[in-house]
């Protein structure tokens, strides 16, 4: 199990699933691993978008790094729409270096050329997810987002994190919920 934030009102450390009723269709079905959630702003970054047209030994080749078999399995995915140029490594805490920021204990987040070549090398962390962009929020705009029935909290799961089977982490993000897809309505009721 993957620790959560201390403070039960933020969800660094926890997933937010995308409602049906999700206007965006960058988020359409979404599970975003939450880096970092306070009353300044949110960061977290997609889990389940792969992308299908970039591998990751592909990105180490336009870095000049050489790529071994084991990079083959690390799926690339869109991390989110903000900076969507930057690369982000999402991976467990056995492996932290300067710049390196810890979300929980069994969870950091690196953005560092370094990450990569130990990745390649093999001396990097036991787990990872490499993404590009992340999803942001400005001060209060994930709450108000969460108010107006966008998102779902969902407990943290090293599982449902380090899945490789992508298609079916939004349906078994809410299926922790005790949540069927075709049980959920997009608009919230008021009385």
């Amino acid at each position: 199990m993957i620790g959560s934030s201390s403070d039960p009102r933020y969800f660094s450390g926890q997933f937010i699933a995308a409602m049906p009723s999700m206007g965006d269709p960058r988020f359409e079905k979404s599970v975003i691993y939450m880096c970092a959630h306070s009353e300044e702003g949110a960061m977290g970054l997609i889990v389940n978008q792969p992308l299908e047209e970039l591998r990751f030994p592909d990105i180490l080749d336009q870095m000049g790094i050489q790529s071994t078999p084991a990079c083959d399995q690390i799926t690339v995915h869109c991390g989110g729409p903000v900076e969507s140029a930057r690369g982000f490594v999402l991976h467990s805490s056995d492996y932290q270096m300067d710049g390196t920021m810890v979300v929980d204990e069994a969870v950091a987040l690196s953005s560092t050329t370094e990450v990569l070549k130990a990745i390649a090398f093999g001396t990097g962390p036991k787990k990872c997810l490499m993404a590009l962009g992340y999803a942001g929020w400005g001060a209060g705009q994930l709450d108000e987002e969460i108010m107006k029935n966008a998102w779902l909290n969902v407990p943290a799961d090293s599982d449902l994190l380090w899945s490789f089977d992508d298609e079916s982490k939004w349906d078994i993000a809410l299926n922790k919920l005790g949540i069927s897809p075709a049980m959920l309505v997009g608009d919230a009721g008021h009385a």
